[in-house]
């Protein structure tokens, strides 16, 4: 379990190996009150928007062994305490 802060999360892949986040809010914290965009490296497929882009993604090639998954710390954290410097 990842706790971002404002949620607690789960990855895990589906059958195609396509990466699935189960998410559950946390209680009495709700970034919707004072939302902050703050990320001062958005990611190339954040720049892209959120628009459906038919044809971008290939299909999966093979399913990521278990040993080669990794799972990265939450960083929501540093945005809700304002800690974003």
């Amino acid at each position: 379990v990842i706790d971002n802060g404002f949620i607690h999360s789960i990855f895990t892949f589906d059958p195609n190996g396509i990466s699935l986040e189960f998410s559950c809010a946390v209680r009495d914290v709700d970034i919707r009150r004072s939302p902050v965009l703050a990320d001062a490296q958005p990611g190339e497929a954040r720049r892209e928007g959120a628009e459906p882009r038919p044809g971008k993604w290939r299909p999966a090639a093979r399913q990521t062994p278990i040993k080669e998954r990794n799972i990265y710390l939450g960083e929501m954290k540093k945005y809700i305490r304002g800690d974003t410097g």
